[in-house]
């Protein structure tokens, strides 16, 4: 790949300073970047790391991969791995790494160079092959599942993901639509959805694909999947003290990942007058029920400078966990 292909999209980094603060970062510890897009947040955890400090970059996108190897290629404090951020336990396994992580920052949804690269066929504002994967190599594109899947499930993918009130009337004409001609543009979708919603209830200012496209892109790439995944892998594999940071663009996101922290930062409800000390809850309920996270200060948003700088920002959240056992 050429330098010019590699630096061509570029990316604005939501909640810079705030991320990599919530981080703590210590400067020998070994932290993790498991959404590295083009490494704005990684940088700035970079420039705090000692010649003892470790930082692991993991994305799925291979362009995320070769620019990550190419920018870091002479600094042994860095290492890559391509794959998704719900298997760091495993990246950190096949690289032979031998501490626990201090931090694990997760930046989620998709980059600027990903939705201004038309190819791609992340957004409905560039018409572009409908291929909407994190890693073009693998599974189906949303092209290929779109033109075989049921109507009932395109619908239940729009509701379930998207949250999109007219799922089934978007449903219904994608189904009218590909039996004239397979859909497989990024406009021509954005057009069949704009036309399936109804004038009167289309948002001003908003495309009318906007939840439609967030839907299919979470489903095809598993997102979902791979967060509650995740979450639940550092219960095990981040160190004591480690950070957990979070950065969600959308509420199915935020919602597990607030569910996520609250649930393993409460002890569990018993019935009352039962004889049990908080000291003996892990004993008598399991470990997966032990308070092993605390919940460091509040939901964090994008300033109204920085969404003014970069409206991607406005619908960022992000929270922050710590390990305590």
């Amino acid at each position: 790949m050429s330098n010019s292909s590699l630096l061509k999209f570029q990316h604005t980094t939501v909640l810079l300073y705030e991320a990599v603060e919530a981080l703590a970062v210590k400067s020998n510890g070994f932290y993790i970047d498991a959404t590295f897009g083009r490494g704005g947040h990684a940088s700035l955890v970079i420039a705090q790391l000692n010649t003892d400090g470790c930082l692991l970059l993991i994305d799925k996108d291979p362009q995320a991969i070769a620019y990550a190897n190419k920018k870091y290629a002479d600094d042994p404090r860095i290492l890559v791995w391509q794959g998704s951020f719900k298997d760091f336990p495993l990246a950190i396994e096949q690289l032979e790494i031998r501490r626990k992580p201090d931090g694990l920052l997760l930046d989620l949804g998709v980059s600027s160079p990903q939705l201004d690269d038309a190819s791609r066929g992340f957004s409905f504002q560039r018409d572009g092959a409908l291929d909407m994967r994190m890693n073009p190599d693998a599974d189906e594109s949303a092209a290929e599942w779109l033109n075989v899947a049921e109507e009932k499930e395109i619908a239940n993918v729009l509701w379930q993901f998207g949250e999109e009130r007219f799922s089934r009337r978007i449903a219904t004409a994608i189904i009218r639509e590909r039996a004239i001609s397979p859909i497989e543009t990024t406009l021509r979708l954005a057009s069949i959805v704009a036309n399936a919603v109804p004038k009167s209830k289309q948002k001003k200012g908003k495309n009318p694909a906007t939840k439609s496209f967030q839907a299919i892109r979470i489903f095809i790439n598993k997102e979902l999947e791979d967060l509650e995944q995740c979450l639940q892998q550092t219960i095990a594999s981040l160190a004591k003290h480690g950070r957990l940071v979070v950065i969600s663009f959308h509420s199915l996101e935020d919602r597990m990942v607030k569910r996520f922290l609250k649930d393993k930062s409460t002890q569990p409800k018993l019935p009352r007058g039962l004889p049990v000390m908080d000291n003996q809850m892990e004993e008598l309920m399991g470990e997966e029920f032990s308070v092993t996270y605390k919940v460091i200060g509040k939901p964090v948003k994008a300033s109204q400078q920085e969404i003014e700088r970069n409206t991607r920002s406005r619908s960022a959240i992000m929270r922050t966990g710590e390990k305590i056992k």
